[in-house]
This record gives C-alpha cells, sequence and structure tokens, in this order.
C-alpha cells in the first residue's frame, strides 16, 4: 500500500476533478503491476496496474488507495477489469465518498468472489484525497492559506518591498503547493504590489497550467501584467462596483470575468468558492494578500494553512502583517488552529495547520 500511494501522488494536482490514485498488483510476494490515474479520460490506476501485469494478475492481490469505480463514465467500471482479470482479494485505503461510487465497488467486488480489505493506509489516503472529498460532498474547493512573513509576522517591509522575506527552498515549496492546486488565487493588492505570474515552476510537474484567480473588486488592476500573458487561464472575480469598463478591459485581455456579490467591501469569499467549484475546482491555493487571506478565513473557508517563517525582523507600524480587515475581537473570537507539523526550509520555518473557524 505505500507504494501504491506513492504512485497516487503522481496524480495530485494533475487527475482532477477525478482522484488522485494510484495501484499495484502483487502476486507470490512480488510486485507485478502498477499504475497510477494520470486525469480524466485516461485509463484508471487499477486498469494500468492490471494490464502492466497481465496473466500474473490471476489470484493475485491488489492494492489501491480508494475504491474501485463500479460505473460507466468516460473509463470502464474497474470492477469488471478486476473481476475479468482474475484478481482474488482487493486491499482498499479508502471507500469512495462520491455517491455514485460510495461502497458500490466493493459490494461489486464481493458478489463476484473476489475478498475485499478496506483500511491499510487510510490515514495517508485520507489525506491525498481531502480536496476530492470534500467537492464531492460539497461541491467547493478545499481551500489551502499559503502565508509568507518575518518572525515578527510581516509580510512586507513599511516601504511596500517584499522580495524576497523567505529564501530559495521556501520558494521552490511554493511551486509544489502550486502544482498540487486546481486554481491559484491573490487579491488585488498582492497583484498590484508583485506582478505575479502564478505559475508552477517546479521541475517535476508535467500538468496543464493551473487557473489563476484575481480576486478585484473595484477594478483596480489593469489588464496588463503577468496575469494577463496567456500563459495560463485566467479568471478575474469582481462585483458590480468594478464597473463595465474594467470587465471590458478584463476580457478584451483573455480573461473570464465573473461578477459576485459583495462582502464587506471586497468579494464574496464563499459566493468564489461556490463558482470555482461548479468549474471543478478541487483545490484552491490562496495566496493572499492580507486583506483576501482575513476575509477567507474570517467567512470560514480556509481549510488549511501553510506559513512560511523567515528568520527576519522587520517591524514597522505602516508595515503590513500576514492578516489585514477588521480583526477578531476579543482574543476568544480568534481563528483556531491545529497545527499537524513544524520543519526548517533552509533557513525558513514551515507550518502547517489545519484552520477552524464556527462561521
Amino acid at each position: 500500500m505505500r507504494r501504491a500511494l506513492q504512485l497516487a501522488e503522481r496524480g495530485r494536482g494533475v487527475a482532477s476533478p477525478n482522484p488522485p490514485v494510484g495501484a499495484v498488483v502483487v502476486a507470490g510476494g512480488e510486485v507485478v503491476g502498477e499504475g497510477w490515474h494520470a486525469g480524466p479520460g485516461t485509463p484508471h490506476a487499477e486498469a494500468v496496474a492490471l494490464r502492466a501485469a497481465g496473466e500474473q494478475a490471476r489470484g493475485a492481490t491488489l492494492y489501491c488507495t480508494l475504491e474501485p469505480c463500479d460505473h460507466h463514465g468516460r473509463t470502464p467500471p474497474c470492477t469488471e477489469a478486476i473481476v475479468a482479470a482474475g484478481v482474488a482479494r482487493v486491499v482498499a485505503a479508502l471507500r469512495d465518498p462520491n455517491p455514485i461510487v460510495d461502497g458500490r465497488g466493493f459490494r461489486a467486488l464481493r458478489r463476484a468472489g473476489v475478498r475485499v480489505e478496506v483500511g491499510a493506509g487510510r490515514a495517508a489516503a485520507r489525506r491525498l484525497l481531502e480536496p476530492y472529498a470534500k467537492h464531492v460532498r460539497t461541491g467547493l474547493p478545499f481551500v489551502t492559506l499559503k502565508l509568507a512573513a518575518t518572525l515578527d509576522g510581516k509580510v512586507a517591509a513599511r516601504d511596500g518591498s517584499s522580495r524576497w522575506i523567505t529564501g530559495e527552498a521556501a520558494r521552490a515549496d511554493v511551486h509544489r503547493l502550486r502544482a498540487a492546486a486546481d486554481a491559484i488565487a491573490v487579491g488585488a493588492g498582492t497583484a498590484l504590489a508583485d506582478d505575479p505570474a502564478l505559475t508552477v515552476r517546479d521541475p517535476g510537474y508535467r500538468g496543464a497550467p493551473k487557473l489563476r484567480v484575481l480576486v478585484d473588486a473595484r477594478g483596480r488592476v489593469p489588464a496588463r501584467g503577468r496575469l494577463f500573458d496567456g500563459a495560463a487561464p485566467t479568471l478575474v472575480a469582481t462585483t458590480e462596483a468594478a464597473g463595465r469598463e474594467a470587465r471590458e478591459a478584463w476580457r478584451a485581455a483573455g480573461a473570464d470575468v465573473v461578477v459576485l456579490p459583495e462582502a464587506g467591501g471586497g468579494v464574496s469569499v464563499p459566493a468564489l468558492l461556490e463558482h470555482l467549484g461548479k468549474r471543478d475546482v478541487q483545490h484552491l491555493l490562496l495566496e493572499g494578500g492580507p486583506t483576501l487571506a482575513f476575509a477567507a478565513v474570517a467567512a470560514g473557508c480556509v481549510d488549511r494553512l501553510v506559513l512560511y517563517l523567515a528568520p527576519k525582523l522587520l517591524g514597522g507600524v505602516g508595515a503590513p502583517g500576514v492578516l489585514a480587515g477588521t480583526g477578531f475581537a476579543p482574543v476568544g473570537e480568534a481563528a483556531r488552529v491545529r497545527i499537524l507539523g513544524i520543519r526548517r526550509l533552509g533557513e525558513d520555518l514551515r507550518v502547517e495547520a489545519d484552520v477552524h473557524r464556527d462561521r
């Protein structure tokens, strides 16, 4: 199962809107076939592994990170391929939370006389499939908020400069986060200050360009710069306050534009997530800035926080912190996080946490 999970990792950020799945066929204590799902329309991991195993799959054990499907979509049901191959036993990490599957695959296999075991590698598989599971259950994307700051919580100096707060190792890790997401979003302030490309510069990534999302409620960002360079699709999420001229300019520059409700002077984050969910975005990486980050946290929309802390102190009353907005008060109203892990990346620290905010 450990090998199946490693294979499934290759599909993270590539297989969407399908789940990233890995599969391994074992016969006589030896791996005789393996596979992973590379995206919609391509063979599922189980089918790839069975094809690689050939006749050796008869009487073998198939390890897979998710329940095999039992329905016709762009590809035939995996259960039929498993039964036809003569597999004797299936070991799966998780039951598929998708209502279309949700136990049907296991039942079909058992009816055909295949032994089914569920639960090996459950924790790792659940973590890998968090975006998929949230999307199929709620229709909304899983949201990872990425922040980078000095040890005193500043994201830029008082003169607005922010390059570079963190070191090369942390910045490379951000590109791995981007590779795992379906869409990457920034607010107007960050777009104006940094002119970000929001592309994936990770040598190991072979997937399609990610959807870039500019959140600009007032039409502040002109239709030029790297977000409009055509290197990847761009969506501008705005409100009626932006005006027709700004919206037409964005569209003329090749961007999709969606007008959403306003909340707290900005674009409603829940409305944005609903729109992205309908576009089959399962995992959104939110890269700031401070105003958009606070709005997302305050609305209870953030699932995961990744915070990079650099061994620097900036100070300055006018230097922006990681979160802006109105803030939470009193202290008891603060958003709570559960720290999952802390590790060093070069000279920086990487903190990962679950975010909890009652709406």
